[in-house]
């Protein structure tokens, strides 16, 4: 990639056309769950075990398995470092437990089979990749074409949130056992620091009370204990009182 940059040759490393596998542990019950159906018979020394190391791949877009849900499917396979071996084996949805081979040449997946990415694919997607942590020498965040010197990103708070310890499993999202980062957060709401509070209330008190009476639809007294604090009103006008803050802000 950087001879590329200096618009010079190029030598391939000759691995690229094999699917990019990668190693994770068995480290949860939900990883080793699917593999009940290996073990199964096995002496217990020849048995998949907690800490062992497991294979995964990553498929491409339009790569799963005809019928399967891209957001609950990841393939793992029992630890193998020769690569000859990888489009031979069987592969195991971590969801379902059922087994599928992989392809690199396919243009979809099939019925058993998936399409996974190859070492070639992660370095072009690498190579391309957004840079979200950081921003142009403009100022503006990075897109995939950005190039140059990058410069940190200006971080500003606008709301506080308290979430659970299942960030913890942020790792699992890199190791790409979880699919969707949204799905590990448990949050905790705090309605003295949340929305209401620390945007559209503040902005409600700054509104003529006449213009929060013909907009709102909610009586005189019903405003000002809302902005007093003393109420907070329910989904529907909390909805209508956001719509004035939109417009107000």
């Amino acid at each position: 990639m950087v001879r590329n940059a200096f618009g010079l040759p190029a030598v391939a490393f000759g691995f690229e056309d094999r699917p990019a596998v990668g190693r994770v542990t068995v480290s949860s019950p939900a990883v080793i769950r699917p593999l009940a159906k290996l073990n199964e018979g096995k002496p217990y020394s020849e048995q998949i075990k907690p800490f062992n190391f497991l294979l995964t791949c990553h498929v491409k877009p339009f790569g799963h398995p005809k019928g399967a849900d891209p957001e609950h499917f990841h393939l793992i396979a029992p630890y193998n470092n020769r690569s000859s071996q990888w489009l031979k084996t069987d592969w195991i949805d971590q969801y379902s437990g059922n087994s599928y081979r992989i392809s690199t040449s396919a243009h979809t997946g099939s019925a058993r089979t998936a399409l996974v990415k190859t070492y070639g694919d992660v370095l072009c997607e690498y190579e391309f990749h957004p840079e979200s942590k950081c921003a142009d020498a403009t100022g503006n965040p990075c897109d995939k074409q950005t190039v140059g010197l990058l410069q940190r990103r200006h971080v500003t708070v606008d709301q506080i949130k308290y979430i659970g310890k299942e960030s913890n499993h942020l790792e699992d999202v890199d190791a790409g056992l979880v699919h969707c980062g949204e799905s590990i957060y448990t949050e905790y709401i705090d309605q003295s620091r949340d929305e209401w509070q620390t945007k559209i209330l503040p902005v409600l008190k700054r509104l003529p009370l006449k213009t929060l009476i013909s907009e709102g639809g909610l009586s005189r007294r019903a405003l000002l204990d809302i902005r007093a604090g003393r109420s907070r009103p329910h989904a529907k006008n909390q909805e209508r009182l956001q719509a004035i803050f939109c417009n107000g802000a």
